[in-house]
């Protein structure tokens, strides 16, 4: 396998994954704005799309959009409990969580690196991330992970989501249930592994 990524984008979410389930796989970093991978190739030929993160598969297909690849990648190695069983409630919940993160966190907090938003319109977006953190926090509340003791691949996805709370300083303080698990997360070893490889820092 191969993942086509950008340092820092959500595409750290499926690479983390990988490192938890200890699969084999290559690294192509991808430059966004010229659309050209580290290895020479024009990366819009590979995703017309334009953006990470992109698996190409062992089978040859090519698989985006970051809650489908990080199901695809816990479901290649399901003893390490990435992801609850296909067909079970769990399953259905870590569906949920996916889905919200991608498009009530990533979209929302994502749209702030567009450098034309308007001031006012940036109120309106941080008011909203507000509400929606604070929905995190009833679910992160007297929990290790987002599924309780298991880490799984959401928890990888809001990892790297709220990491982009940095550069925005998005205040975490009044999410004291959120700031210590997104500690938790960061310190796990495989994390760090996956960090260290896109040159990044400790958070």
């Amino acid at each position: 396998m191969k993942l086509y990524y950008a340092p820092g984008a959500c595409s750290l979410s499926p690479h983390i994954a990988l490192c938890e389930a200890g699969l084999t796989f290559e690294l192509d970093k991808v430059d966004l704005r010229a659309k050209k991978t580290a290895s020479g190739a024009d990366f819009l030929a590979i995703n017309p799309k334009g953006y990470v993160p992109a698996l190409a598969m062992d089978d040859g297909r090519l698989l985006t959009e970051g809650p489908a690849i990080v199901q695809y990648i816990a479901d290649q190695k399901p003893e390490s409990g990435l992801a609850p069983k296909a067909g079970t409630a769990d399953r259905y919940q870590l569906q949920e969580y996916l889905n919200f993160i991608t498009s009530e966190l990533h979209k929302t907090i994502g749209s702030m690196f567009n450098p034309a938003m308007p001031a006012e319109w940036k109120a309106v977006v941080l008011a909203l991330v507000d509400r929606r953190l604070g929905w995190m926090e009833t679910q992160l509340a007297g929990k290790d992970y987002l599924m309780g003791k298991q880490f799984t691949v959401a928890d990888a996805y809001l990892f790297t989501i709220l990491r982009w709370t940095i550069p925005f300083k998005i205040d975490l303080d009044k999410f004291p249930s959120i700031k210590a698990y997104f500690a938790r997360v960061a310190a796990r070893p495989k994390v760090q592994e996956a960090m260290h490889a896109e040159g990044l820092g400790k958070h």
